[in-house]
């Protein structure tokens, strides 16, 4: 086996056999890697596809998909049902301030009292009772943004002031 090309270049044809021997060897290792690989993509393949307990994944994806879709609704109604309970939110009482007091010097104990009902516009009431040897009368003022149409007195202006703030005395 005398090549010109070679005796010329001076390569001897043993290294050139070696040579494709070792790349021969290398790429089959490569391939056996490879196989390998493969195999084990498969079987995540082929599990992926079965699903749980036997099931296609179609039918998995529209359960899922179903239950998605159940949540999302369950979310527009939850939605609505918090601005529904913000609006009310808005009429209720959330404030209350009281004042208790002696409405006349000879009476002791502070018998007699305001209490401010308010909302989170501080509209609602005040209810003033006075104590007296006699009895007790009571009456009420309506209060519309912390203000009333009658004149107050200062226990109940204080009693609104302190529901207004949220401090108690």
């Amino acid at each position: 086996m005398d090549s010109e090309l070679l005796s010329v270049l001076g390569i001897d044809p043993a290294y050139i056999f070696i040579g494709m021997a070792v790349a021969i060897l290398i790429l089959l290792i490569l391939i056996i890697v490879c196989l390998v690989k493969i195999g084990g993509l498969r079987k995540r393949y082929e599990f992926f596809m079965k699903g749980e307990d036997g099931k296609s994944l179609e039918h998995s994806l529209k359960n899922r998909l179903n239950q998605l879709d159940e949540v999302e609704k369950l979310s527009r109604e939850n939605k609505r049902n918090i601005a529904a309970i913000f609006a009310n939110l808005e009429i209720t009482v959330q404030k209350i301030g009281m004042v208790k007091y002696d409405a006349f010097d000879e009476s002791g104990g502070k018998l007699s009292f305001s209490l401010a009902i308010l909302n989170k516009r501080n509209d609602g009431i005040v209810l003033n009772a006075v104590h007296t040897r006699q009895g007790c009368y009571t009456y009420i003022k309506e209060i519309i943004r912390g203000e009333s149409v009658l004149v107050l007195t200062e226990e109940e202006k204080k009693a609104i002031d302190i529901a207004i703030k949220g401090e108690q005395e």
